[in-house]
């Protein structure tokens, strides 16, 4: 997605500098489509929520850095000294290197000891260069198989799954819009289109009759019946010259450039015709759907991923339940420098060394047991909503699909239904010229005619809409080539 095709860069400028052109001269209508594909490019590209839901992912692989922080090696060092009346009553120096182990939960130590001087307890008394002590310390017991440590980094790293995910389902919801605005826009430009038809054939009819009137071979009614044709699908024509232009809004909601600027549709532009990339979905196509979603649907990875961060949390509640006992131990010498001479009498060996046991124990860990309890009521929980989502999704993809099919039996309906139509229009204006008929009757039949074609192309909207729609629910969409895909 970081990489911004030549393509999709054009069709900004394109969009951008398309209103302020000169519009003396008509373009082709093939320059004036905006087609389906063209509103994927913007969308998937340049979209402020797509982008947003790309940060998902920056913002998991971040708390990982974060909970990676946790085996950072640090090193620390403090001086404490008293001088008072000329006498030096302690001096004590202290620095540590920590170097976090992953396995085993363990902390190797290399540290240096100095602690001289007058009223020094004589316990943690030193030699005038100090002491060196090279150690380690490892929970025997608790936060052995798993610590704090390790249990905020594995549910960070199940995070970056999550947020995969989430960021699918994000892009996803904006896609599906995307599509429902642009094929509500189609209906209203094929309305328009349809009613504008009406409208040149009203008008031309009109003025036909009003010759014919004037030289006395129709009666004055035919006029006037023929204007307020006319009038009606002005008024019609108007109405829909507004809802064309709204329904243009609301597609160019979604079209951004580049550089985050919003991207305004033109008025000369027009929507591609929906026959040209309908689809038969099969029972194959639905199989795969349904396997596909069973798998891969986003909700159900979201869920999957809670239930893997659960069960990490569940192996470190247990591992609380054990007693804490952890041992720890260093060897000494005096030496600061290992590069220099070895003294004989006193170096690092396993004569010289400090070590140190602790150990508690809750007596009725009640608070590990509560915590323990109240996560496999949150597994259970969550047991339930991975069942109820699957079936969910299931009876979504079915209704959709289902409400393809039926889109698909309408068509082919209303298609044979607009062609008899048709046929019927033909008859009664060849009978009104054989005076047979009357004008009412065939602006009622080319009145039904416009409706109908309306209805269709309602139908088609309805097809895409549906089709988007089963892809959706099945988590995954259906790009401009009729290939499914998944956003990158």
């Amino acid at each position: 997605m970081n990489i911004l095709p030549k393509k999709t860069l054009a069709l900004c400028i394109w969009l951008l500098s398309w209103g302020t052109a000169s519009q003396a001269q008509e373009a082709p209508d093939t320059t004036r489509i905006f087609s389906i594909r063209d509103l994927e490019e913007l969308v998937f590209y340049n979209h402020p929520v797509v982008k947003q839901a790309d940060l998902l992912g920056d913002q998991a692989r971040a708390k990982v850095m974060q909970a990676l922080g946790s085996f950072d090696p640090s090193l620390k060092a403090a001086l404490d000294r008293k001088v008072f009346a000329n006498t030096d009553y302690y001096n004590r120096w202290t620095s540590e290197l920590k170097v976090p182990l992953y396995l085993a939960g363990a902390d190797l130590k290399i540290g240096h000891d100095r602690n001289v001087g007058a009223y020094t307890n004589p316990e943690t008394r030193t030699p005038q260069s100090g002491l060196t002590g090279v150690g380690i310390s490892v929970p025997i017991g608790q936060g052995l198989i798993i610590d704090a440590r390790r249990n905020t980094l594995k549910q960070a790293r199940v995070m970056v799954g999550y947020a995969e995910a989430e960021r699918v389902a994000e892009i996803n919801k904006v896609w599906f819009q995307a599509v429902k605005d642009y094929w509500n826009w189609f209906v209203a430009n094929q309305q328009y289109r349809f009613v504008q038809r009406g409208l040149d054939l009203a008008t031309t009819r009109y003025e036909a009759t009003r010759n014919q009137t004037l030289l006395g071979d129709k009666p004055v009614i035919d006029s006037v019946e023929a204007y307020i044709t006319v009038q009606e699908r002005s008024i019609q024509l108007e109405k829909l010259r507004i809802d064309f232009r709204n329904k243009g809004l609301l597609v160019s909601n979604h079209l951004w450039s580049p550089d985050g600027r919003p991207v305004e549709l033109p008025e000369m532009a027009v929507p591609m015709e929906g026959d040209s990339n309908m689809i038969a979905i099969g029972q194959a196509q639905l199989d795969m759907l349904l396997s596909n979603a069973a798998g891969q649907h986003p909700k159900l990875r979201m869920l999957n991923y809670k239930g893997l961060q659960m069960d990490i949390e569940q192996r470190y509640l247990r591992e609380r339940l054990k007693p804490k006992l952890n041992v720890s131990g260093s060897l000494l010498t005096t030496r600061r420098d290992f590069n220099s001479y070895v003294p004989e009498y006193y170096d690092l060996n396993w004569g010289n060394y400090k070590v140190g046991v602790d150990f508690s124990f809750p007596l009725f860990l009640r608070a590990e047991r509560g915590k323990l309890k109240e996560l496999k009521v949150k597994q259970m929980d969550l047991h339930f909503d991975v069942q109820n989502e699957s079936r969910l999704i299931r009876t979504n993809i079915m209704n959709s699909y289902n409400d393809l099919r039926a889109y698909q039996s309408q068509l082919a309906i209303q298609t044979r239904s607009i062609a008899n139509q048709e046929i019927l229009l033909r008859g009664e204006m060849q009978k009104f010229d054989l005076g047979e008929s009357t004008l009412f009757l065939i602006n009622s039949r080319e009145t039904k005619l416009i409706d109908m074609h309306i209805k269709r192309a309602e139908l088609v909207a309805g097809f895409h809409k549906s089709l988007a729609e089963l892809y959706y629910q099945a988590g995954t969409w259906q790009n401009a080539d009729n290939g499914t895909t998944k956003p990158d």
